[in-house]
Protein backbone atom coordinates (compact mmCIF):
# COMPACT_ATOMS: atom_id res chain seq x y z
CA UNK A 1 0.00 0.00 0.00
CA UNK A 2 1.27 3.74 -0.70
CA UNK A 3 1.59 6.24 2.08
CA UNK A 4 0.02 9.05 -0.14
CA UNK A 5 -1.72 11.16 2.11
CA UNK A 6 -4.64 10.75 -1.41
CA UNK A 7 -4.38 7.20 -0.77
CA UNK A 8 -6.05 7.41 2.23
CA UNK A 9 -10.17 7.09 2.53
CA UNK A 10 -10.47 6.94 6.49
CA UNK A 11 -8.20 9.02 8.43
CA UNK A 12 -8.76 8.77 12.40
CA UNK A 13 -6.39 10.54 14.78
CA UNK A 14 -6.29 10.05 18.44
CA UNK A 15 -10.34 9.26 19.12
CA UNK A 16 -11.25 9.10 22.33
CA UNK A 17 -15.56 8.41 23.27
CA UNK A 18 -17.02 7.93 26.94
CA UNK A 19 -20.56 7.13 27.88
CA UNK A 20 -20.76 8.43 31.32
CA UNK A 21 -18.03 7.56 33.43
CA UNK A 22 -16.81 4.62 31.15
CA UNK A 23 -14.49 5.17 28.44
CA UNK A 24 -14.47 3.18 25.54
CA UNK A 25 -12.10 4.79 22.91
CA UNK A 26 -8.97 6.42 24.58
CA UNK A 27 -7.19 7.35 21.53
CA UNK A 28 -7.71 5.50 18.98
CA UNK A 29 -5.81 5.84 15.49
CA UNK A 30 -6.41 4.20 12.13
CA UNK A 31 -5.43 4.91 8.14
CA UNK A 32 -7.76 2.79 5.69
CA UNK A 33 -5.94 2.95 2.41
CA UNK A 34 -7.98 2.50 -0.70
CA UNK A 35 -8.93 -0.58 -2.02
CA UNK A 36 -8.44 -2.14 1.72
CA UNK A 37 -9.98 -4.58 3.47
CA UNK A 38 -9.15 -3.92 7.34
CA UNK A 39 -10.60 -6.02 9.98
CA UNK A 40 -11.14 -4.72 13.88
CA UNK A 41 -10.76 -7.95 15.96
CA UNK A 42 -11.15 -7.89 19.21
CA UNK A 43 -13.64 -9.26 22.70
CA UNK A 44 -17.29 -8.09 22.54
CA UNK A 45 -18.27 -4.80 23.98
CA UNK A 46 -14.93 -3.16 24.34
CA UNK A 47 -15.45 -0.29 21.55
CA UNK A 48 -15.50 -1.83 18.11
CA UNK A 49 -19.06 -1.17 17.18
CA UNK A 50 -18.32 2.49 18.59
CA UNK A 51 -15.46 3.37 16.57
CA UNK A 52 -17.76 2.31 13.31
CA UNK A 53 -20.84 4.52 14.46
CA UNK A 54 -18.28 7.25 14.78
CA UNK A 55 -16.78 7.14 11.42
CA UNK A 56 -19.97 7.36 9.80
CA UNK A 57 -21.09 9.89 12.86
CA UNK A 58 -24.00 8.42 14.53
CA UNK A 59 -21.60 8.60 17.53
CA UNK A 60 -19.65 11.97 18.35
CA UNK A 61 -16.39 11.78 19.94
CA UNK A 62 -15.69 13.96 22.57
CA UNK A 63 -12.09 14.08 21.16
CA UNK A 64 -9.72 13.43 18.14
CA UNK A 65 -9.78 14.07 14.11
CA UNK A 66 -11.82 11.55 11.84
CA UNK A 67 -11.66 12.35 8.11
CA UNK A 68 -13.62 9.97 5.42
CA UNK A 69 -12.87 10.65 1.81
CA UNK A 70 -10.89 14.07 3.17
CA UNK A 71 -13.83 15.58 4.85
CA UNK A 72 -14.05 15.52 9.11
CA UNK A 73 -16.93 13.77 9.64
CA UNK A 74 -16.91 15.73 13.43
CA UNK A 75 -18.97 18.37 13.74
CA UNK A 76 -19.68 18.24 10.28
CA UNK A 77 -23.51 19.11 9.58
CA UNK A 78 -26.28 17.34 9.03
CA UNK A 79 -27.07 17.79 5.39
CA UNK A 80 -23.47 17.13 4.52
CA UNK A 81 -23.12 14.31 6.86
CA UNK A 82 -26.18 12.54 4.88
CA UNK A 83 -24.60 13.89 1.73
CA UNK A 84 -21.30 11.93 2.01
CA UNK A 85 -23.21 8.83 3.85
CA UNK A 86 -24.54 8.22 0.22
CA UNK A 87 -20.74 6.88 -0.22
CA UNK A 88 -20.57 4.54 2.89
CA UNK A 89 -22.48 1.24 3.05
CA UNK A 90 -23.11 -0.20 6.45
CA UNK A 91 -24.23 -3.74 7.11
CA UNK A 92 -25.37 -3.85 10.71
CA UNK A 93 -25.09 -6.72 12.94
CA UNK A 94 -27.89 -8.08 12.19
CA UNK A 95 -29.20 -7.37 9.18
CA UNK A 96 -31.58 -4.58 10.32
CA UNK A 97 -34.07 -4.97 7.20
CA UNK A 98 -37.32 -3.16 7.73
CA UNK A 99 -39.30 -5.93 9.01
CA UNK A 100 -42.61 -4.74 7.35
CA UNK A 101 -41.03 -4.36 4.15
CA UNK A 102 -40.30 -7.59 1.43
CA UNK A 103 -36.81 -7.83 0.55
CA UNK A 104 -37.50 -5.84 -2.76
CA UNK A 105 -38.89 -2.99 -0.68
CA UNK A 106 -36.01 -3.26 1.78
CA UNK A 107 -33.83 -3.02 -1.67
CA UNK A 108 -35.53 -0.23 -3.21
CA UNK A 109 -35.51 1.92 0.08
CA UNK A 110 -32.13 3.36 -0.30
CA UNK A 111 -32.38 3.76 -3.82
CA UNK A 112 -35.63 5.82 -3.46
CA UNK A 113 -34.03 7.75 -0.82
CA UNK A 114 -30.60 8.26 -1.71
CA UNK A 115 -30.98 8.68 -5.54
CA UNK A 116 -32.91 9.42 -9.00
CA UNK A 117 -33.61 6.51 -10.24
CA UNK A 118 -36.55 5.87 -12.28
CA UNK A 119 -38.64 2.74 -11.32
CA UNK A 120 -37.09 0.52 -14.08
CA UNK A 121 -33.62 1.32 -13.02
CA UNK A 122 -34.78 0.84 -9.52
CA UNK A 123 -36.37 -2.39 -10.39
CA UNK A 124 -32.69 -3.28 -12.31
CA UNK A 125 -30.84 -2.29 -9.82
CA UNK A 126 -32.73 -4.71 -7.05
CA UNK A 127 -32.87 -7.59 -9.15
CA UNK A 128 -29.17 -7.37 -9.92
CA UNK A 129 -28.24 -7.10 -6.26
CA UNK A 130 -30.27 -9.78 -5.63
CA UNK A 131 -27.95 -11.84 -8.21
CA UNK A 132 -25.01 -11.11 -6.83
CA UNK A 133 -25.60 -12.37 -3.46
CA UNK A 134 -27.87 -15.63 -5.00
CA UNK A 135 -31.53 -14.76 -3.64
CA UNK A 136 -33.38 -13.55 -6.70
CA UNK A 137 -36.16 -16.18 -5.77
CA UNK A 138 -36.55 -14.09 -2.32
CA UNK A 139 -37.64 -10.91 -3.98
CA UNK A 140 -41.01 -11.14 -2.37
CA UNK A 141 -40.28 -12.60 0.74
CA UNK A 142 -40.90 -10.70 4.31
CA UNK A 143 -38.21 -11.11 6.32
CA UNK A 144 -39.50 -13.24 8.72
CA UNK A 145 -39.39 -15.84 5.84
CA UNK A 146 -35.74 -15.37 5.90
CA UNK A 147 -33.26 -17.36 7.08
CA UNK A 148 -30.58 -15.75 9.22
CA UNK A 149 -27.56 -16.44 6.50
CA UNK A 150 -30.57 -15.00 3.92
CA UNK A 151 -30.84 -11.67 6.13
CA UNK A 152 -27.19 -11.43 6.00
CA UNK A 153 -27.16 -11.88 2.36
CA UNK A 154 -30.09 -9.35 1.75
CA UNK A 155 -28.23 -6.61 4.22
CA UNK A 156 -24.97 -7.10 2.11
CA UNK A 157 -27.16 -6.42 -1.31
CA UNK A 158 -28.71 -3.40 0.34
CA UNK A 159 -25.43 -2.25 1.42
CA UNK A 160 -23.64 -2.07 -2.09
CA UNK A 161 -26.54 -1.12 -3.97
CA UNK A 162 -25.73 2.63 -4.20
CA UNK A 163 -22.28 1.57 -5.08
CA UNK A 164 -20.14 2.62 -2.16
CA UNK A 165 -16.87 3.67 -1.94
CA UNK A 166 -16.48 2.00 1.15
CA UNK A 167 -18.40 -0.55 3.48
CA UNK A 168 -18.58 -0.75 7.17
CA UNK A 169 -19.26 -4.41 8.22
CA UNK A 170 -20.59 -4.49 11.96
CA UNK A 171 -20.17 -8.30 13.18
CA UNK A 172 -21.24 -9.47 9.89
CA UNK A 173 -20.99 -13.52 10.67
CA UNK A 174 -22.06 -13.01 14.39
CA UNK A 175 -25.54 -15.85 15.25
CA UNK A 176 -24.86 -17.92 11.96
CA UNK A 177 -23.55 -21.37 11.96
CA UNK A 178 -19.16 -22.17 11.07
CA UNK A 179 -20.25 -23.16 7.02
CA UNK A 180 -22.97 -20.00 6.66
CA UNK A 181 -20.25 -17.47 8.69
CA UNK A 182 -17.53 -18.83 5.85
CA UNK A 183 -20.24 -18.26 2.75
CA UNK A 184 -20.94 -14.83 4.03
CA UNK A 185 -16.55 -14.15 4.28
CA UNK A 186 -16.87 -15.12 1.23
CA UNK A 187 -19.25 -13.30 -0.38
CA UNK A 188 -17.77 -10.31 1.45
CA UNK A 189 -14.82 -10.65 -0.13
CA UNK A 190 -16.02 -11.42 -3.81
CA UNK A 191 -18.22 -8.30 -4.20
CA UNK A 192 -15.09 -6.20 -2.05
CA UNK A 193 -12.80 -7.27 -4.96
CA UNK A 194 -15.81 -7.01 -7.66
CA UNK A 195 -16.64 -3.41 -7.16
CA UNK A 196 -13.08 -2.03 -5.65
CA UNK A 197 -15.00 -1.73 -2.23
CA UNK A 198 -12.92 -0.12 0.66
CA UNK A 199 -13.82 -1.59 4.58
CA UNK A 200 -13.49 -1.98 7.47
CA UNK A 201 -14.98 -5.14 9.27
CA UNK A 202 -15.34 -5.70 13.29
CA UNK A 203 -15.51 -8.95 14.05
CA UNK A 204 -14.50 -11.61 16.87
CA UNK A 205 -14.83 -14.10 14.15
CA UNK A 206 -11.23 -15.45 13.52
CA UNK A 207 -12.24 -17.27 9.58
CA UNK A 208 -13.75 -13.97 8.68
CA UNK A 209 -10.61 -12.26 9.26
CA UNK A 210 -8.63 -14.62 8.00
CA UNK A 211 -10.92 -14.32 4.92
CA UNK A 212 -11.88 -11.09 4.39
CA UNK A 213 -8.51 -8.88 6.18
CA UNK A 214 -5.64 -7.38 4.41
CA UNK A 215 -4.63 -6.18 7.89
CA UNK A 216 -5.79 -6.79 11.27
CA UNK A 217 -6.14 -4.57 13.92
CA UNK A 218 -6.44 -5.76 17.77
CA UNK A 219 -8.40 -3.40 19.73
CA UNK A 220 -8.18 -3.70 23.98
CA UNK A 221 -8.35 -1.42 26.91
CA UNK A 222 -9.35 1.72 24.11
CA UNK A 223 -6.11 1.47 21.90
CA UNK A 224 -4.95 -0.87 19.09
CA UNK A 225 -2.52 -3.24 20.91
CA UNK A 226 -0.93 -4.79 17.68
CA UNK A 227 -1.78 -4.66 13.98
CA UNK A 228 -0.37 -6.91 10.60
CA UNK A 229 -1.44 -9.27 8.70
CA UNK A 230 -3.44 -12.45 9.78
CA UNK A 231 -0.42 -14.75 9.12
CA UNK A 232 2.07 -11.95 11.15
CA UNK A 233 -0.48 -12.07 13.85
CA UNK A 234 -1.05 -15.47 14.26
CA UNK A 235 3.12 -15.71 14.52
CA UNK A 236 2.84 -13.19 17.89
CA UNK A 237 4.81 -13.61 20.29
CA UNK A 238 2.45 -11.25 22.49
CA UNK A 239 -0.08 -12.96 25.01
CA UNK A 240 -2.62 -11.16 24.23
CA UNK A 241 -2.65 -11.73 20.33
CA UNK A 242 -2.15 -15.07 20.94
CA UNK A 243 -4.68 -15.31 23.29
CA UNK A 244 -6.59 -14.70 19.93
CA UNK A 245 -5.30 -16.76 17.44
CA UNK A 246 -4.61 -19.95 19.58
CA UNK A 247 -8.04 -21.34 18.54
CA UNK A 248 -6.56 -20.93 14.84
CA UNK A 249 -5.09 -24.08 13.45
Amino acid sequence: MSDSQNDILIDVQDVWKSFEDLEVLKGVSLKVHTGSSDVILGRSGIGKSVLLKSIVGLLRPEQGSIKVMGQQVIGLKTRDLNEMRKSIGYVFQYAALYDSLTVRENLEFPLRKHSDAGEEEITERVFEQLRLVGLESAVDKMPSELSGGMKKRIGLARAIIKRPRIVLYDEPTAGLDPITAREISELILSLEEQFGITSITVTHDLECARIVANQIYILDDGVFQHSGTFDELKRSTDPYTRAFFQVVV
